[in-house]
């Protein structure tokens, strides 16, 4: 069950330090013996910290977790699940998260972090926009593994076999891990029959690709649809039309996401206040924030807050 944390006082960015650099990767396995957490990546000192400190972090690669003995909660803003021997999870880009060991036993598991991207070359780029998580988070295909036994087990022999590949390092081990990464993704979009995953016409993303930066990079800004425009040299009413057939929801309602997103972050990492998130994300106006909150929550920010951090 989880219990709530100590006070969170900075948002914590996990920046991943890739044990391949050319694949983007890093997978280690975490061991615990009851007083400590002990990872295995050999490209640094062993990292001890208790079991029962946890706390909300994110990062830009996707996870996936294996677990091989004694179980693991895994807390997003979706929901809370209970990992067991033999279970498969996977967190999609920068989805916020946080994990705690669930029982006394030891526990042994995966944990296998990736810059997806990396692992698309030209002749499968269009699969790439099917796992860009514009439309819905990656997070949401857990329900695959949980609802088929069969395509857990593979994923989870996948993931062992790219474990051994990262440790014994023999020849052309780089050509297994990428073939192995393959392998998890089309698992995943091959079994996806509640149709979670959408891919656009080719090209379509990557071409709306600098008005998405402007929008990430003006946060905090006013921001205007005509920049967006001017961004990308198309005209008002083709932008808003082309915008919506690509990423499935109007300019203005993917700009409100981002910064609902960026409060969800900010409300569960930092000690702040609502006016001060609200000023941070580019909606100060409190009427408009809580407006638009509630629309995406169906709570308050203070609700949200602390349905989060006490949620058992």
């Amino acid at each position: 069950m989880f219990m709530a944390p100590e006070q969170e006082t900075e948002v914590h960015n996990e920046l991943v330090d890739y044990q391949n650099p050319l694949l983007r990767l890093k997978i280690w396995r975490i061991t615990d013996d009851d007083a400590v957490m002990i990872s295995e990546d050999t490209s640094k000192s062993p990292a001890i910290v208790p079991p029962s400190k946890y706390r909300w972090h994110y990062h830009k690669e996707v996870e996936f977790l294996a677990i091989i003995d004694g179980s693991l909660s895994v807390q997003t803003k979706h929901d809370i699940r209970v990992l067991q021997s033999g279970d498969v999870h996977v967190l999609g880009s920068s989805q916020l998260h946080r994990t705690k060991k669930e029982s006394a036993e030891p526990f042994n598991y995966l944990v296998c972090q990736f810059d997806l991207a990396q692992h698309f070359d030209e002749s499968i780029m269009p699969y790439l926009h099917y796992f860009s998580e514009i439309r819905r988070p990656l997070g949401l295909l857990n329900y695959v593994f949980c609802e088929h036994a069969d395509i857990q087990k593979q994923a989870h022999d996948i993931i062992m076999d790219i474990f051994t590949e990262s440790q014994t390092k023999q020849k052309g081990c780089e050509l297994a891990i990428t073939a192995s990464i393959r392998r998890l993704l089309l698992l995943l979009l091959r079994n996806d029959t509640r149709g979670m995953l959408h891919g656009s016409e080719r090209d379509e993303l990557t071409r709306l690709q600098p008005a998405l930066d402007y929008v990430e990079q003006h946060m905090a800004e006013k921001i205007s649809i005509e920049q967006a425009c001017a961004v990308l040299n198309l005209s008002y009413h083709y932008f808003i039309k082309y915008f919506k057939k690509v990423m499935g929801l109007s300019f203005v309602d993917y700009v409100n996401f981002k910064r609902i997103k960026k409060a969800e972050r900010l409300l569960l990492t930092q000690d702040v206040s609502i006016v001060e998130v609200g000023e941070a994300v580019g909606i100060p106006n409190m009427a408009q924030f809580y407006k638009l909150f509630k629309r995406h929550n169906h709570c308050s920010p203070k609700e949200f807050k602390l349905r989060m951090k006490l949620e058992s």
